[in-house]
């Protein structure tokens, strides 16, 4: 392994470093990759939070930078930006999703950096797989056209950029999430049971864990939750905090069954939580291959979730029965209703999901072919797995 001083210096821009699934993924490779390189964070909203997922001993850097905001493209931060390159240096320079890609326009002509990935995981609510803003298409079309390579977590990112943004298939490269069986496998933490009061295991849970954003559509799970027939034997917990947390907790008062949906918070160790849960549920209006998903089939637990992204093809194929339309509300509180009823059928689909997982999404498959971009190694792994 490569001295700290000469491991391969690389830049990661990010448009937060806030706790999330882009941020975590890296905080998670960085810690496994050890010192095999340093690592330089940017964070353009200056929130650094997930610095602290980060191992102290990883040589790593995390600063922030603030560029002018606004629908228009802002010449001075192309400028600016091309200067804090130049004074950098890096090996390879990474930039995550739309809130970077000022960057890879910066480098798209007269390079500073010898090489660029650009690595795109999803859309915020203004977007979504078949909802595409034009300015944006034509904006990721000219910035990233020149790009070495970009790198999706998803089928149906991958499709996005190939057809949609028009960028090279040889360009593009899928590299599917993968997680820590072992540690979300693990024996639950039995307080957090007893926190929201499953107390001798009466109540059925049915959990979700994220980040609590309009384009998650947690409502949407509430209003399920409140028209289930069962709903009086069963326990809504939500664990995640955000922006949509107040309304969430207001629309659960409205439907008269605050007194049945915890509220967590933010959840610094999922894996001792997840295992409490009876049944996972996702609602959100757009996602590509959620990390909450994956660690939820670790833990062995049967999903019901809205059809977005690649999670059909992410559960075992039993359980994809379970996996409704968007707009199919009476679909959702269905299939709820369903597993509400049979233990058996959840014990089943649990384990199937967590055999898919081995199978398919484990970390060390993950972070081997992160390591081969990060190294520029072309022989290891396709272009989509």
């Amino acid at each position: 392994m490569p001295s700290a001083e000469r491991a391969p210096h690389l830049l990661h821009v990010f448009s937060t470093f806030a706790i999330g699934g882009p941020q975590t993924r890296f905080a998670t490779l960085a810690n496994r990759l050890g010192g095999k390189y340093r690592h330089t964070i940017i964070s353009l909203d200056g929130d650094i939070a997930c610095a602290g997922r980060l191992d102290p001993g990883i040589d790593t850097q995390v600063t922030t930078m603030r560029l002018s905001k606004g629908g228009a493209l802002h010449l001075g931060n192309l400028g600016r930006i091309r200067r804090r390159l130049a004074a950098l240096q890096p090996d390879l320079l990474l930039t995550y999703n739309w809130g970077a890609i000022e960057w890879a326009l910066a480098q798209r002509w007269r390079p500073i950096v010898r090489r660029h990935v650009h690595l795109e995981d999803g859309f915020g609510p203004d977007e979504g797989a078949d909802r595409q803003l034009r300015r944006r298409v034509l904006f990721r079309r000219l910035a990233l056209g020149g790009t070495a390579r970009i790198v999706v977590p998803s089928r149906t990112l991958y499709r996005i950029a190939t057809e949609t943004w028009r960028l090279a298939p040889g360009a593009v490269q899928h590299i599917a999430n993968g997680v820590d069986i072992a540690r979300f496998g693990s024996p639950p933490d039995p307080t957090w049971a007893r926190r929201f009061g499953r107390g001798g295991g009466g109540a059925t849970i049915i959990g979700s864990l994220g980040a609590l954003r309009a384009e998650k559509n947690v409502a949407r799970l509430i209003r399920a939750f409140a028209a289930l027939p069962t709903a009086a034997s069963a326990r809504l917990v939500v664990a995640g905090d955000g922006p949509e947390a107040p309304a969430l907790a207001a629309l659960a008062a409205a439907l008269g069954v605050a007194d049945r949906v915890d509220f967590l918070g933010s959840i610094e160790q999922p894996e001792r939580l997840l295992g409490n849960f009876d049944i996972f549920a996702l609602s959100s209006d757009t996602e590509q291959m959620p990390y909450a998903l994956l660690e939820a089939m670790a833990a062995g637990l049967p999903v019901v979730a809205t059809d977005v992204g690649d999670i059909a093809a992410m559960v075992a194929p039993d359980n994809r029965r379970f996996i409704v339309p968007p707009q199919d509300g009476a679909g959702f509180v269905a299939r709820l209703a369903e597993l509400l009823a049979s233990p058996d059928r959840r014990h089943a689909l649990g384990a199937a999901n967590r055999e898919r997982v081995g199978d398919a999404f484990t970390l060390d498959r993950m972070v081997a072919a992160y390591d081969a971009v990060f190294s520029d190694d072309r022989s290891r792994g396709p272009r989509i797995a």
